[in-house]
Parts: C-alpha cells; structure tokens; sequence
C-alpha cells in the first residue's frame, strides 16, 4: 500500500513554495499527498501580494476528514498564519496521535513578506514544537523562535540545543543563509549528537519554496518508514537538484525544479559526518 502523507500549509498560487510544493515533492517521491490549507495567498516570484486566512471550522474539517478516511503515515506543518490556527494544528496532531511530525516554522517569505503573525511565537514553541519528530528551521527562524543570534558553527549549535530544550525530539538548522561561500551546512541535533550534511553552494536566485521543499521530502520519506537520518540525507539530494536545475519562472525569486531528482539521476553525494557532544 502506497505510503500517504499529509501537509497543513498555506497555498502558493505562485506555484513554488506552500502546498503546491508539498504536494509535488510527495508525488514526486511516490507518496500519495494530502493537504489541509490553512490560508490562501496571492504570491508569485516577486512577493506576497496578500494572505487570506481560512476559517477554523474549515482548516478543522479538512484535518478531520483526511484523518478519519484515509489515515496519515506523516504530517508536515509549514505556513499556519496565526496562534489559533497553530493552537488548532497541534491539538488534531496530539488527538489522533500522529507519530512523525515534520515542523517548518514557517515565518517570513522568500521576498521578505511575514507570513506569521507577532502573537504566534509563543503558541509554536508551547503547542506545536513539543509534538516534532523534527523541525527544519532556518537561520533566521531559529534566531527568532530562540532569541539567539546565529554567526557561527557554535551558536547553531547552541540554538539547537534550545530547541530540543523546548521538546523537539530532533532539530534541522538549515545553512543556507550562513556565510559559507562554497558550500551549506545542515546541523542535525537530536540531543546526543550533531550530524552535519553538506552540499555545494549554488549561485542563483531561484530558492523560492525551498524550505518547504526540503521539510516535504523528509516528510515523504518517514511515511514510507525511512530512518530519520537517511530521510534527511535523501532530502537534500532531492532539494540539491531541484535548485541545479531550478526554473527560469517569473521576474523574481523563481521556483526549484521538483521534478529534478526523477529526470536528472546523476545524484550528487550528501558529505556527512556526526560529532558526538561531551558529557
């Protein structure tokens, strides 16, 4: 049976980022795809022209009637807008139990746009973060969910700890927007050790969705059971191609390629290695 994984996200009409990248990595990646919106935006590559939140009732009753037909192998959350929309997420997640939870805090849009409203930080760390298998922030998104500033290998590490601090089992701080000028640098940290993935730094500006990408990949592949490290390794192969071979789309930040691991197989290794902590 085909594994089936569910993203609660805001939808793109762009096209790049959202729900519409969620449910292409999934298919991509042979899980059947799910989704319960949680706000509309009129986006494209040049920005966010506006964000259109759904009713509760009705973000309520998509999770429901997913759940209560079809069942969820993973879910991942990425735009959830505000506190009662997170509040509302998270308390679906602890109700029907679901074990492998992919967290994007989503908070600020590739062109600059907030995407989470002021009051919502304190709901995510509370509600949802405890409920992640893993959360796949950012720099700047780890900055913010921890009041840290981030300049080094050391402060990541420092933020991570923070996190798993705050209840997630394991956490991602993603290196795109670090410093390095040749390669990026994810921080794996489950609490007892750091894993580090590394990929080649890529020159362009077509990253729109990007993040989105990535946590959907990982999600698709804990649904079909993948062990949680390999599950991330596969993910930045996947999200590693689809910027090689991103799309040339709009006047702006342009999408990634997600059809790009399937008809470019010349997947390029993930460097990994661990760094166990002191006691």
């Amino acid at each position: 049976m085909i594994a089936k994984a569910l993203t609660i996200a805001g939808s793109d009409s762009g096209g790049g980022a959202g729900i519409q990248a969620d449910l292409k990595t999934f298919q991509e990646l042979d899980v059947f795809g799910m989704s319960a919106i949680t706000a509309i935006t009129a986006q494209n590559t040049l920005g966010v022209q506006g964000v259109y939140p759904v009713e509760l009732k009705g973000l309520d009753e998509q999770i429901t009637s997913i759940a209560e037909d079809i069942g969820v192998d993973a879910v991942k959350t990425g735009m959830l807008f505000d506190q009662e929309r997170i509040r509302l997420v998270a308390e679906k997640i602890r109700y029907y139990k679901w074990n492998n939870v992919v967290v994007d805090p989503v908070m600020v849009a590739k062109g600059g746009a907030s995407l989470l409203t002021n009051d919502s930080t304190n709901a995510l760390i509370e509600d949802l973060l405890p409920l992640a298998t893993v959360t796949t922030p950012n720099i700047p998104e780890a900055e913010a969910i921890t009041g840290r500033t981030i300049e080094s290998m050391e402060d990541r590490k420092k933020v991570a700890q923070d996190f798993i601090n705050m209840g997630v089992k394991t956490v991602v701080i993603k290196g795109g927007h670090s410093d390095e000028d040749d390669s990026v640098v994810d921080l794996l940290f489950d609490g007892n050790s750091f894993h580090f993935f590394k990929t080649p730094r890529i020159d362009t500006k077509n990253t729109h969705g990007t993040g989105c990408t990535f946590a959907s990949a990982v999600t698709a592949e804990l649904a079909k059971g993948t062990p949680l490290q390999p599950a991330i390794e596969k993910a930045k192969e996947f999200i590693h191609l689809a910027i090689i071979h991103s799309l040339k789309i709009g006047g702006g930040h342009g999408p990634t390629n997600h059809s790009a691991y399937r008809n470019h197989p010349e997947h390029e290794e993930v460097i990994s290695w661990q760094e166990s902590i002191q006691a």
